[in-house]
């Protein structure tokens, strides 16, 4: 697991109940014109996000950066495609992990590190729906414990 240092701008907490990620690799990301006044702002939105490597590059598809306000002509497209800034050690891993029928590759944080704009990207393979109902009772079972151990301490 990579540990995020900075201000998380965008959050995807779908994926986490959607998939279980296996491994994390933080990236940067190509931006062009006014996408990073934007991001700054926090107009960003990765819910329906995701990554694919093609011809040895990693891409990131539907990520949703709003049009800065005074962007004016200099504007940008808010849903075009984005290369990311990974290793080619990293990229042909999770290229090859990827491929295996089951996983994808899931953009989980968007977050400023040291003044650049940084995606975390997880390999994730997909859950069925009982194991999202599984996760469902074990969070609620673990909230359960936390709310009586809370109210044994109070007496």
């Amino acid at each position: 697991m990579v540990n995020v240092e900075g201000r998380v701008l965008a959050q995807n907490r779908k994926a986490h109940h959607d998939y279980f990620i296996e491994q994390t690799v933080e990236s940067g990301i190509v931006l062009q014109g006014t996408e990073i006044k934007s991001i700054r702002k926090g107009k960003v939105n990765i819910q329906d996000a995701f990554a694919r490597i093609e011809n040895g590059e990693a891409y990131l598809y539907n990520m949703h950066i709003s049009q800065y306000e005074q962007g004016n002509r200099y504007n940008h497209e808010p849903l075009r495609t984005r290369k990311l800034l990974m290793h080619q050690k990293e990229i042909r891993r999770l290229g090859a992990d990827a491929d295996k029928p089951g996983y994808a590759l899931i953009p989980l944080k968007v977050y400023l590190k040291n003044g650049f704009a940084k995606v975390l990207v997880g390999l994730g393979r997909g859950k069925k729906m009982f194991d999202k109902r599984e996760t469902l009772k074990k969070q609620s079972a673990e909230r359960e414990i936390a709310k009586a151990f809370r109210a044994r301490q109070k007496m």
